[in-house]
C-alpha cells in the first residue's frame, strides 16, 4: 500500500445476520435450484430452470428473492441489459476468502467455544460462505498483538533459534479447525519483514533486506513451510514480502525490496531450494499495488525468474485494477491474485457499503484475477490488535467482552460471490452498455450459470440476455443481486 488510507472508506447500515441465515447457505442454493420450474430446450437455446436470485439491500442481506422466469426475446435490447456471450471463456476460479492475521486469530479465540465453533462453520464450511482462499502471516504483521518474527535476537544465519511457538496458543489451532471445516481451504503465507537482523536497520520496522542473508531468509521460508506442515497446516503459496516498495516510514513491519534483489533472491536462492527439497508450495510476487504492473513485467520477461514465480498477487491502494490486464497481455499464462483489501474500523458506513466491495471484486476478477482476498477475517471494536498507524478494520468486528459480532458491507459483498461460485468456474463474457452497472458472469464446474450484479445507484430494471431468451431483474437501490440458474 502506498496508503492504505485512500483506500478505508467504507460505508454501512446495520442489520443482524440472523434474519438472513436461512437463505443465504450454497446447500440452499442447490435446494432452490432444483425445486425451479424446469424447462425443455425449444430450439431457442433457454435454460434449463428459471433464475434463482438472492439479494442485499437497505432491507435484505443476502436473502432469496422470487424465482425470475425466462422468456423469448421479442425486442431488441436496450442499454440497459447485459447479454452473456457463454462461449468467451476465460480464467478460472480459485476461491475468496481473508487473512488469518495475528489480530484476526487473537479476537477470533476470545468468542466462547459454540460462538467461535458457529461463525467458523458459517463462513467456512462448504455449504454455507465457503471461504476457501485464506491468509496468513508468515511472522507480525501491523495487526499483530506483539512484534515478532520466527527468529528474534543478535544474528543467527544457521537460524539455530528458529521457532514457531509463537503461533502456536491461538493462531495454528483456528487454522487447523479451518481446514477441518472445508479440507480444500487454500493456505497461502507473506512475511511483512525478515528477523530484524538481516536487515540493514536491524529492525523490523521499516528498512530494506540486507544481501548477505538471502540464503539464510530462503531457509528461513522452508522452515517456516515445513513446521506449519508438521503442525497440521500445510501452505500451498508463499508471497516474497507484503507490499514490496514501502518501509512505512518505520512505522510498522515492513522491507522494501528492489527488483534486482526480488529477483536474485528468487532466481538463486527460494526457487533452486524449494527445486531441490521438492517443496510444492508455489511462489507469489509482488504483493502490491496495481501501479507495480510494469516490475511484474519485467520480472516474467526473464525466463529464469518465470521457472520459479509465474503468479502475481495484487493490492488496490495506488492504481486502477485495469493495469492488471496489462500484466496478462504481456503473459497470459500468468496467474493473478486480488490478496488484500481493508475495511476502516472506524468509518461510521463500516456496515453496508457492500456495493463499494462487490465493485471492486467485479473489476479485479473483470481483468484475470483467480482470486479475491480481504485484510483481516476480524479486529475488535477499536480495529485492535494493531502495532501500526493504519485503522484497518475486519470482514468482522468482535466485541470479546459482549460475544457480539458485526459483520461488514465487506462481508455481505464476499457471501454474494463465495457462495455461489465454486472452485474451478470459468468467467465468461457478459456485455453492457448500461451506466453504474457492475457485472460478472461464471459457469461453475457442474454447468450452473451465475452471474452478480452490482447497482450502487437508483432502483432500476436490468435484462439479462442468454441467447434468444431474457430475464427481467429488478434491482434496489444500492444493492448486489447473485443469479444462478441451470
Amino acid at each position: 500500500m502506498s496508503s492504505r488510507r485512500n483506500f478505508l472508506k467504507l460505508s454501512a447500515m446495520t442489520m443482524g445476520a440472523a434474519s438472513a441465515r436461512a437463505s443465504f447457505s450454497s446447500s440452499v442454493i442447490s435446494a432452490k435450484l432444483k425445486s425451479a420450474n424446469t424447462t425443455s430446450d425449444n430450439g431457442a437455446g433457454r435454460p434449463a430452470s428459471e433464475v434463482a436470485v438472492w439479494y442485499t439491500n437497505g432491507k435484505q442481506r443476502f436473502a432469496a428473492g422470487q424465482p425470475i422466469p425466462w422468456r423469448p426475446v421479442t425486442k431488441a435490447p436496450s442499454p440497459d441489459s447485459i447479454q452473456l456471450v457463454v462461449g468467451n471463456k476465460f480464467q478460472d476460479i480459485l476461491g475468496f476468502g481473508g487473512c488469518f492475521s495475528d489480530a484476526a486469530c487473537y479476537v477470533i479465540n476470545q468468542l466462547r467455544p459454540p460462538v467461535r465453533e458457529q461463525l467458523l462453520h458459517e463462513m467456512f464450511h462448504p455449504s454455507e460462505m465457503g471461504l476457501n482462499v485464506n491468509r496468513t502471516c508468515i511472522g507480525s504483521a501491523d495487526s499483530a498483538a506483539t512484534l515478532y518474527s520466527y527468529d528474534d535476537g543478535d544474528a543467527d544465519p544457521e537460524l539455530k533459534r528458529f521457532s514457531i511457538d509463537h503461533d502456536r496458543e491461538y493462531i495454528l489451532p483456528i487454522l487447523r479447525r479451518v481446514r477441518e471445516i472445508n479440507p480444500d481451504v487454500f493456505y497461502f503465507s507473506s512475511p511483512w519483514s525478515p528477523p530484524g537482523w538481516m536487515k540493514w536497520n536491524k529492525s523490523m520496522l521499516g528498512g530494506s533486506m540486507s544481501r548477505q542473508y538471502l540464503s539464510s531468509y530462503a531457509q528461513y521460508f522452508l522452515k517456516f513451510l515445513q513446521a506449519y506442515a508438521a503442525a497440521g497446516v500445510p501452505v500451498q503459496a508463499i508471497t516474497t514480502q507484503n507490499e514490496i516498495d514501502t518501509d512505512q516510514h518505520g512505522q510498522m513491519p515492513a522491507c522494501t525490496w528492489s527488483q534486482e534483489c526480488d529477483s536474485e533472491f528468487i532466481i538463486d536462492h527460494l526457487g533452486p531450494l524449494f527445486e531441490k527439497t521438492n517443496t510444492p508450495t508455489k511462489i507469489w510476487i509482488l504483493d502490491h499495488n496495481y501501479v507495480y504492473w510494469g516490475r511484474v513485467i519485467s520480472q516474467l520477461d526473464d525466463p529464469d525468474f518465470r521457472r520459479y514465480a509465474n503468479s502475481v498477487a495484487f493490492h488496490p491502494y495506488v492504481g486502477e485494477p485495469a493495469m492488471m490486464s496489462k500484466v496478462h497481455a504481456a503473459h497470459p499464462e500468468a496467474e493473478l491474485h486480488f490478496t488484500e483489501g481493508s475495511t476502516d474500523y472506524n468509518d461510521p458506513h463500516y456496515q453496508d457499503d457492500w456495493t463499494k466491495w462487490a465493485t471492486t471484486y467485479t473489476a479485479v476478477l473483470n481483468n484475470w484475477c483467480r482470486s479475491a482476498v480481504a485484510w483481516n477475517m476480524a479486529t475488535d471494536e477499536h480495529g485492535k490488535p494493531n502495532i501500526g498507524p493504519y485503522p484497518c478494520g475486519g470482514i468482522l468486528i468482535i466485541n470479546p467482552h459482549t460475544q457480539e459480532i458485526i459483520r461488514s458491507g465487506q462481508y455481505w459483498a464476499l457471501a454474494h460471490f463465495s457462495r455461489a461460485i465454486r472452485r474451478g468456474a470459468r468467467r465468461f463474457e457478459s456485455q453492457s452498455q448500461a451506466a453504474n452497472l457492475g457485472h460478472i458472469a461464471f459457469e461453475n464446474p457442474g454447468g450452473d450459470k451465475v452471474v452478480v450484479l452490482t447497482n450502487p445507484g437508483a432502483a432500476r430494471t436490468i435484462e439479462l440476455y442468454q441467447g434468444l431468451n431474457s430475464a427481467a431483474i429488478p434491482l434496489e437501490e444500492n444493492s448486489i443481486a447473485t443469479l444462478v440458474w441451470k
